[in-house]
């Protein structure tokens, strides 16, 4: 009976070992889930979707691993992922020199640009000079932070944690514009076209979003390319794309 318990044991430890090894890696992702139609959570079924979300997904499940979604503020997202809180970041971060010095980037997988948002009633603003002695809304911490902070003669930047909040802040009369991303003005534009509408024109650098990976994760940043490129390869990623901003 002893010898029996034995193999029992053994043997069940060798299942339990194969059933691990069968099961798939889980990623941890953090996002900062309050930045549509990137990342955002859906008010119907609570979950997170948005494009970000969609291509995040289909790399894991081209790469063999499971996504688990984490949400996070935005300012403290990269100390975040230094501190191990999770994998990889995934939320509509645009490459810069400055941030490549903490964390490795995927290849550009998103082309964006800075705008200008006003209010609908705004007939004088048709350039960033328009914006002299102004006051301005951003997101605190993103690109549109860094480009109001290098305008002349800006009267005052406002600085939010999201960026829904920055809008509201231009909505309620507080300050002339927000400069944020291309396509989260548009997505707001869109939604409330009676409300705010985008600057037209090119002012700013064009830039481009990376999934952000901590430097000693070499292996993760190799699979995430990897399926990134077969995704773009096998049309994955126009479905998604389309989805989200419709036909290229």
């Amino acid at each position: 009976m002893k010898k029996l318990g034995i193999i029992l044991v053994v043997l069940s430890l060798v299942f339990g070992l194969s059933l691990a090894a069968g099961a798939a890696q889980v990623v941890k992702v953090g996002t900062n889930a309050a930045f549509p139609p990137f990342e955002y959570v859906d008010e119907n079924t609570r979950e997170y979707t948005g494009f970000d979300i969609d291509l995040i997904k289909a790399i894991g499940k081209q790469a063999g691993f499971e996504v688990q979604i984490i949400d996070v503020a935005w300012e403290g997202i990269i100390p975040g992922l230094l501190a191990g809180n999770y994998d990889i970041i995934a939320s509509a971060m645009t490459i810069t020199e400055e941030r490549k010095q903490s964390v490795n980037f995927s290849d550009p997988y998103f082309n964006a640009e800075q705008v200008i948002l006003v209010p609908a009633s705004d007939n004088t603003t048709r350039s960033p000079e328009d914006l002299r002695g102004k006051a301005v809304a951003v997101q605190l911490g993103t690109t549109g932070d860094f480009v109001a902070s290098d305008l002349p003669g800006l009267r005052k930047v406002a600085r939010f944690a999201e960026v829904t909040d920055a809008i509201q802040e231009m909505l309620n009369g507080n300050v002339a514009a927000v400069i944020c991303d291309n396509f989260v003005a548009i997505e707001y534009m869109q939604a409330n076209p009676h409300r705010a509408k985008v600057v037209p024109g090119s002012f700013f650098d064009p830039e481009y979003y990376g999934f952000a990976i901590h430097k000693r994760n070499t292996e993760l940043l190799k699979k995430v390319n990897a399926a990134l490129a077969e995704l773009k390869a096998n049309g994955t990623y126009d479905q998604i794309y389309n989805k989200w901003f419709g036909t290229k």
